[in-house]
């Protein structure tokens, strides 16, 4: 991410809607991608949080910030429309308000601090120093590349589930469907995955992922694309997604088909009880077995057996 020096006359517009808490994620993960800087967010209530994006203005083609910000504003409409029907939600029209710079990109950084997302693996912004312990692994990503550096309950249960089976036996092959910002693949190649393949069918997404890969040099390791998983060869003894319970239900046969006999399918991005139930039927059905569940807040991940 890059930040704008304090004393320029640049302009950012902030885009604000309220969100429901079952789309927090994948909102914020949206934003992030369609700014390349920072998301904020509102503590959640009962109905959801508010999400906002930051935007540089550039003005590119002669436009005027205010002609600029209506067409970033329609854009983000349009594809939050998109992710908002993915889960039967009627979307809630944005607010927008332009901003100097004054340097607000920098201000927020205190926040932000090196944690542990899982037990032997930090995640750590650019700008702070950390020194990792004896066989402790460390992924560096900016908050500002996109809203998938470990806060949500779904990517760390993903990766409480993904570090704890490679831990207990190697693996050569990983899949990662709906990497976003890569994060799984980063942690499965880190805690000794010889190859990750990650795909997702957002391009920028995939252009994100490819930064923070080669940031945190694992690029060797990692093949990144926007391969349908329909035409992805060969087998996984790991398969990951973190997406949405109507994804992964529609996935199933396809992901069943990619796993290795004894391979370990985690699934992430469920609602613990109804969907959580429908999910491991749907995958019990095709031959898995439920081997772990992980719970936080009102998210399950699964990891199921391949037979």
């Amino acid at each position: 991410m890059t930040s704008p020096s304090a004393g320029t006359d640049r302009q950012w517009l902030k885009i604000t809607f309220l969100c429901p808490t079952v789309l927090l994620e994948a909102a914020g993960d949206l934003l992030a991608v369609l700014s390349g800087t920072g998301v904020e967010e509102s503590p959640p209530t009962a109905d959801g949080a508010t999400v906002s994006g930051f935007f540089e203005l550039h003005g590119a083609g002669g436009e005027h910030p205010p002609e600029r910000a209506e067409a970033v504003v329609s854009l983000v409409e349009a594809r939050m429309a998109e992710l908002f029907a993915l889960y039967r939600q009627e979307p809630v029209r944005a607010t927008h308000t332009l901003l100097a710079d004054e340097d607000w990109a920098t201000s927020w950084q205190q926040y932000f601090k090196p944690f542990a997302i899982v037990p032997g693996l930090v995640i750590k912004p650019s700008w702070e120093l950390y020194t990792p312990a004896p066989g402790e692994r460390v992924i560096e990503m900016d908050p500002g590349m996109a809203f998938g550096t470990g806060q949500h309950a779904s990517t760390r249960l993903a990766l409480e589930l993904i570090t704890a089976r490679l831990e207990r036996s190697p693996c050569a092959r990983a899949l990662d469907v709906g990497t976003g910002t890569g994060i799984l693949a980063m942690a499965a190649a880190l805690f000794g995955c010889a190859q990750v393949v990650a795909v997702d069918n957002d391009p920028d997404a995939v252009t994100v992922a490819r930064q923070n890969v080669a940031h945190n040099r694992l690029a060797a390791h990692i093949d990144l694309g926007t391969t349908p998983v329909a035409e992805i060869g060969g087998r996984f003894q790991l398969v990951a997604a973190n997406i949405v319970h109507d994804v992964l239900v529609d996935m199933a046969p396809k992901l069943t088909r990619l796993s290795a006999p004894g391979a370990s399918l985690v699934l992430a991005g469920i609602l613990s009880g109804e969907q959580e139930a429908h999910l491991a039927q749907v995958y019990t059905a095709l031959g898995c077995r439920i081997l772990d569940r992980r719970y936080r807040d009102e998210w399950v991940a699964l990891e199921l057996l391949r037979a």
